[in-house]
């Protein structure tokens, strides 16, 4: 055993650091950076679903059921298959209208309806009783096992004062009371709470895992081991079949698909579910991750269920010990002290993860949804009354958080002892089933109405109450239990667990089949009986629709409100329910967005009413904005022709948004073709003016030569023959380089335009090559330089014109020649053969080509360095050899590093891809 103190200081420890946690994040959320903004603490918060009915009942259940502990974990994943196309609905419809609870979205749908809101949270707080009373016997039982205290209720039990139960559920209170009511607007999410949330998931995991590896790996020699022990025991092989409860008779598919049903419907409608899955999500692309992190979880939380389920049984015997405590009996009986007060921490995480989040839930549906609308009939309280309601409404959440909480304690002092946990789990699960109709069918059904969603509500809870709620009541002594077998008045067919003589059925079955028949029907017939009003139908149109109405359709999304209101009636109203700087700010945005001067419209159009109403909602519910808004403004009823004729003028909206935008598109578009046609105008102008220098200059040249050297002569009749010899040969040498600059420019305009001459033949590119570079050998030679080449004896034909190839020689080691320093200049020229061509390289040891030319080296009239250093030429051989190998189907190509050199290179295919003739 374990001293008291030790557990309760341990406990207390644990609380704080999750308090510390939650701390820790809501400084982080101050400061921007948000940590739930991440998938992977998304998908862990959702795993508040495993409580400790998963932690404590899952084992007590294998240990009677077998394998029947696992629908309730097969039904979530199950659900999560649909989570991008159900949950992903939710989440946008929730986060666009700002709900804050199940029974606000629910209500919200059916014409924000105070009646369903009403009835949903009645639902929930009577079908979740049972679940707090679940984690209160759970933290209790844990606690009176480690200290051996006793068992609990045996003989006089302490006056109430002293009643560790009570004591834990108070204890509980406070903590939640601190954690989770700290802001009024609940459509602001709880960072702390969802934080601490994940990080509790992280502990009980660790600790079931901790406990089931110690037990079949420390005490066991693995699960074959356990297995092979449990076949050999008659009262344990019944266990490993997949039988009736326990393996006996045949298999109950009833029974399993009601169970699995229930906790696929559990795992989206359970208030806790709701606000970490749909309230609390910050990005609904998060539920991609979660849709596989969250059943993982799962599966890993139960892979040692039924090991540590078979183990407890061949260690302690059938009635050694209560299974739903094996999870701790097990290590504390085998003197793994430490490893069993881990253990219950986590089994008092998996509890106090449950409670913060269910009671957060469900107090602020009682505040909103069952207080703030009797507060609203009282003058006090009115819509049109002053003070600031915030303190209040944060009162009253604080006290219901307390009252469900001992709720939940006097349930437990009832029927806590008569009933397993996993029992009373799956009394609260059928409960909150009864929302299914009503909200999936809101969401996917536009003739639902209000009625209907009343009468299958009330008619499935009812159908609930009788069938589960009573007979639990029944059999913990409370009542009479002879109305179990002989019904009401000695009416056998109205016996709870037989209804109008259906057997055969478990329990549970029995009462799922009744009340979902019962509920969808009333939902069904009605919903088809009377047409919904004007209200519920826009309120359809916005929830069916909500991916195609909803915030991503801007501001051309309709706004079903027609009426009269004064903006300063409005500002007060969110003043006193949202504090004034809030109301300012909601004022600021919508002046910002309609484009007006704050405060300057007399009246308050529809999106400005719209936008109020939001927000309000986010703190006192959807139904209670409704009446509150209401109560301020003069509004018009809308009938089904009013909401046609919204979604006409918002239609219209919309085209003429989506026209403005295509204008606005194709305007940005034919700017950005301006733009660029303009600057690529200023480049052909820059470049136009670079030629004409550089051509000038290269006509000019020659010209000057040729006319100074020619008046020389005609002034000098009597000149030396050696010395006019040399003179007409300057003039002969001058005259072909003004011929060779005219030729270029005008070989350039007829290769652009098509109209080049070709005569292909099959060539020797290592001759062609070769001849060049004896060509240019006495050029080079004239520039201190050296050619060195290199290729292979022999390389295979080519199909090319000749002379162009040759050409494109000269140009690559003529202007190899112009770089290469005066001294030591070397020029390599090699030819390769490749896989599908021939690869030419000229490389030289100059100065390279700069980095700032390298993307505009093969553009016309381009040159390498600058005006002043830069050897003569017209800056187009290289875009002509370009040109020409590109027409071969080759590529030419600049290869080189900054300072040590440029090396241009070229491949030519063996198989030319265009062939033209002249």
């Amino acid at each position: 055993m374990i001293s008291a103190p030790v557990v309760v200081g341990a406990a207390l420890a644990y609380l704080a650091l999750l308090f510390a946690v939650a701390a820790f994040a809501d400084r982080r959320a101050a400061q921007g950076r948000s940590v739930i903004g991440n998938a992977w603490i998304y998908a862990l918060s959702l795993a508040v679903y495993c409580t400790a009915w998963t932690y404590f009942g899952s084992v007590g259940r294998a240990a009677t059921t077998g394998v029947w502990f696992l629908p309730i974990y097969l039904g979530p994943m199950l659900a999560m298959l649909l989570a991008w196309i159900v949950v992903r609905k939710m989440i946008r419809i929730a986060h666009t209208y700002r709900i804050t609870s199940i029974a606000d979205f629910i209500a919200s749908r059916y014409g924000k309806s105070p009646l369903v809101a009403a009835l949903v949270t009645l639902v929930t707080v009577v079908g979740i009783v049972p679940y707090i009373a679940l984690q209160l016997k759970a933290v209790s039982s844990g606690y009176v096992l480690l200290t051996g205290s006793g068992a609990p209720h045996a003989g006089p039990g302490p006056a109430w004062w002293q009643d560790g139960t009570l004591l834990v559920a108070l204890a509980l209170a406070l903590f939640t009371i601190l954690f989770g009511t700290r802001h009024l607007d609940s459509a602001e999410r709880h960072e702390g709470m969802v934080a601490a949330v994940a990080f509790e998931s992280l502990v009980k995991l660790l600790a079931f895992l901790a406990v089931g590896l110690f037990v079949t790996y420390g005490l066991f020699d693995g699960m074959a081991d356990i297995f092979a022990r449990a076949q050999a025991l008659p009262e344990l092989k019944s266990l490993l079949r997949l039988g009736g409860e326990g393996g006996a008779g045949a298999f109950s598919y009833a029974q399993w698909f009601s169970l699995t049903l229930l906790s696929m419907l559990s795992v989206l409608l359970l208030p806790r579910q709701f606000q970490m899955m749909v309230v609390e999500c910050v990005n609904e692309r998060h539920l991609k991750r979660a849709a596989w992190v969250f059943p993982a979880y799962l599966l890993a939380i139960n892979i040692f269920v039924l090991p540590l389920a078979l183990g407890g049984m061949l260690l302690f015997g059938p009635r050694g010990a209560d299974p739903e405590t094996f999870v701790l009996s097990l290590p504390l009986a085998h003197g793994a002290t430490g490893l069993a007060l881990f253990a219950y921490v986590g089994g008092l995480s998996a509890a106090t993860g449950m409670l913060i989040v269910e009671t957060i839930a469900v107090s602020t549906m009682v505040c909103n949804d069952l207080v703030m609308p009797t507060l609203l009939r009282l003058k006090v309280f009115g819509a049109t009354a002053g003070g600031d309601l915030t303190r209040l409404l944060l009162n009253i959440r604080r006290a219901a958080i307390l009252l469900i909480l001992l709720l939940g304690y006097l349930y437990f002092q009832v029927a806590g002892e008569a009933y397993a946990l996993v029992s009373i789990g799956l009394i609260s699960f059928a409960a909150v089933a009864q929302f299914a109709p009503a909200l999936f069918g809101g969401m996917y059904w536009r003739d639902a109405t209000r009625l209907g969603a009343i009468g299958g509500l009330a008619g499935g809870f009812l159908v609930w109450a009788y069938t589960l709620m009573l007979p639990s009541v029944a059999k913990s002594g409370w009542i009479d239990d002879a109305i179990l077998t002989h019904g009401p008045f000695g009416i056998t067919a109205l016996a709870p667990e037989r209804l109008l003589g259906l057997e055969g059925l478990d329990n549970l079955s029995h009462s799922l089949f009744w009340s979902l028949l019962l509920n969808v029907c009333l939902y069904v017939g009605l919903s088809l009986w009377r047409a919904p009003s004007g209200r519920e139908a826009s309120q359809a149109l916005l929830f069916v629709d909500v991916f195609a109405r909803g915030r991503t359709a801007g501001a051309a999304a309709p706004v079903f409100w027609r009426g009269r209101a004064r903006p300063a009636d409005l500002m007060a109203l969110a003043s006193r329910l949202l504090g004034p700087e809030a109301a300012g700010q909601i004022f600021a945005e919508h002046a910002r967005e309609a484009g007006t001067a704050e405060g300057g419209d007399p009246t308050a159009d529809a999106r400005l009413v719209d936008r109020v109403e939001r927000r309000i909602a986010g703190a006192v519910g959807s139904a209670s904005a409704r009446v509150l808004v209401a109560a301020v403004a003069e509004e018009e009823p809308l009938g089904a022709a009013d909401v046609m004729e919204i979604l006409n003028e918002a239609s219209q909206l919309r085209i003429y948004a989506r026209a403005l935008e295509e204008k606005s598109r194709s305007l940005e578009i034919a700017s950005a073709e301006l733009t660029a046609a303009n600057a690529q105008l200023r480049t052909l102008d820059e470049l136009k003016d670079d030629f004409m220098s550089s051509v000038t200059h290269e006509l000019r040249t020659p010209l000057t030569a040729i006319r100074a050297l020619s008046e020389l002569m005609l002034d000098t009749p009597d000149m030396d023959p050696p010395q006019r010899a040399e003179f007409l040969q300057i003039i002969v040498g001058e005259s072909e380089r003004l011929g060779r600059l005219v030729n270029q420019v005008l070989d350039m305009a007829k290769i652009e335009s098509g109209q080049g001459e070709w005569h292909n033949t099959e060539v020797d590119l290592r001759r062609i090559v070769g001849d060049a570079v004896k060509a240019t050998t006495e050029l080079a030679r004239s520039r201190g330089a050296e050619i060195h080449f290199s290729a292979p004896e022999a390389v295979p034909p080519l199909r090319a014109d000749p002379d162009r190839l040759t050409q494109v020689m000269l140009n690559l080691i003529s202007n190899a020649a112009k770089f290469v320093p005066a001294r030591g200049g070397r020029i390599d020229v090699s030819l390769a053969v490749a896989d599908d061509g021939l690869v030419v390289r000229v490389a030289d040891n100059g100065p390279g080509v700069p980095l700032a030319d390298r993307d505009t080296i093969f553009e016309k009239f381009r040159q390498g360095g600058d005006a002043l250093t830069r050897p003569p030429g017209t800056g187009l051989g290289l875009p002509i050899s370009r040109q020409i190998v590109d027409h071969f189907g080759g590529k030419m190509w600049l290869e080189q590093q900054e300072g040590s050199g440029a090396r241009f290179a070229f491949r030519l295919p063996f198989q030319p891809k265009t062939e033209e003739t002249p």
